[in-house]
C-alpha cells in the first residue's frame, strides 16, 4: 500500500496521522480538540518541514486555545457573532459559551471531542471521518441538534482534502456556517512570503471587525502581493469564476507553495496575520463574519438536510 494510517500519543495529544508511504508526507489530527489538524508535514531540503503552526504540547494548547483557535473546525459559525446575539425565525437567542460576557467567536466545537468513525488507507488515499453529535441542550443559545462530520483525505503530490457534513438531526430549519482556522508557516517570517488570492470583494468592518452588511471592490492580491508591513484580519469574497488555486502562498526563500482549492461552498476566504508573523491563518469559509446577523453566506438547513464544505490544500516544493 503506498498510503497508510498510524495512531500515536505525542506531547500529551492523542493524534491519528494519514501517511503517504512513498513520500514520507504526513498529516496529524487531533480529534479530542475540535478536531485540530495538528502538522502537515513535508520533506524539504531543509529536513522535515511541519506547515502547521500549532500547539507544542497539551499545556499550551489548554492555555491559548481560546486566543488563538489554531486550526480547529468551527461551527455552527465562524469569527465573531455580534453581542453573542443573533435572532432566528422571530426569536433571540443569546450564546452561551463565551470568551467573555457577549463576546462570542468561533463557534461551539473548537474544543468539542470527536469521534473516529471511519479510516480506510488504499494505494490510492488514506482517509479518516471524525464525527461530533451536536445535542440541542449543549448551548441554550444554539438549541439545535446537528451532526458535525469532518473527512480528511491525503492523496499523492501532498494533497490535503478537508470535506465536512453538517447534517440538521433538529426537527426544525436551523441556521448553519462552516470554516477551518488552519494557521501555516514554511518557518519563514511572513513579511517575506507573497500572498495570491482571487478576490473580487472585501467585506467591509467597523472598528470592532463586525461586517457593516456592505462589500466594497477589492483586487489587491490578484495578482499576488509581499506581505511585508501589511496587515490583515479580514474577509475576502471570493472570485469563484476564476480558475483554480484561488488562494495562495510563496516562500520564494524555500520555494515553496500552498495553494487552496475551496469549492463553492466556501466562498469567503479570511486571512489573518497574528502581531507575531511567524505564520498566517487562511480560513475557508461558507459565510462572512456574524452571519447569524448579516446574512452574508448564512446557510439555511432544513429538517433532515445536510449539506458538504469542501476545500483541498496542496503543497509544491
Amino acid at each position: 500500500m503506498k498510503f497508510g494510517i498510524h495512531s500515536f500519543q505525542e506531547a500529551g495529544f492523542d493524534i491519528i496521522a494519514l501517511q503517504d508511504l512513498e513520500t514520507g508526507t504526513q498529516v496529524e489530527i487531533i480529534p479530542s480538540f475540535g478536531a485540530l489538524l495538528h502538522a502537515f508535514k513535508v520533506k524539504h531540503a531543509t529536513g522535515n518541514l511541519n506547515l502547521i503552526d500549532s500547539y507544542k504540547d497539551l499545556n499550551d494548547l489548554e492555555a491559548n486555545l481560546r486566543t488563538s483557535f489554531k486550526s480547529v473546525k468551527l461551527s455552527p459559525y465562524a469569527c465573531r457573532m455580534k453581542d453573542a446575539q443573533y435572532t432566528w425565525e422571530g426569536k433571540s437567542y443569546s450564546i452561551q459559551k463565551t470568551l467573555a460576557p457577549g463576546n462570542a467567536i468561533h463557534g461551539l466545537l473548537y474544543d468539542a471531542s470527536f469521534t473516529v468513525t471511519t479510516q480506510q488507507a488504499d494505494d490510492q488515499q488514506a482517509s479518516v471521518t471524525l464525527t461530533h453529535h451536536f445535542r440541542k441542550t449543549d448551548d441554550a443559545g444554539y438549541p439545535f441538534a446537528y451532526d458535525c462530520i469532518a473527512t480528511f483525505t491525503l492523496r499523492a503530490a501532498n494533497e490535503l482534502q478537508l470535506s465536512t457534513t453538517l447534517v440538521n438531526q433538529s426537527g426544525v430549519t436551523i441556521p448553519v456556517m462552516d470554516g477551518w482556522h488552519p494557521y501555516f508557516s514554511t518557518g519563514t517570517p511572513a513579511d517575506e512570503l507573497v500572498l495570491t488570492f482571487a478576490s473580487k470583494e472585501i467585506v467591509e468592518f467597523n472598528e470592532k471587525l463586525l461586517p457593516t452588511g456592505k462589500v466594497l471592490p477589492y483586487t489587491e492580491f490578484v495578482a499576488g502581493k509581499l506581505l511585508k508591513g501589511v496587515e490583515l484580519d479580514n474577509s475576502f469574497v471570493l472570485d469563484l469564476t476564476k480558475p483554480q488555486p484561488l488562494a495562495t502562498i510563496h516562500d520564494p526563500k524555500k520555494n515553496i507553495n500552498i495553494a487552496f482549492y475551496p469549492e463553492n461552498s466556501y466562498p469567503i476566504l479570511q486571512i489573518y496575520i497574528p502581531p507575531h508573523r511567524t505564520s498566517i491563518a487562511v480560513e475557508n469559509l461558507s459565510g462572512a463574519p456574524d452571519a447569524f446577523n448579516n446574512g452574508i453566506g448564512l446557510v439555511q438547513l432544513a429538517a433532515g438536510e445536510s449539506r458538504v464544505f469542501t476545500t483541498r490544500i496542496q503543497v509544491s516544493l
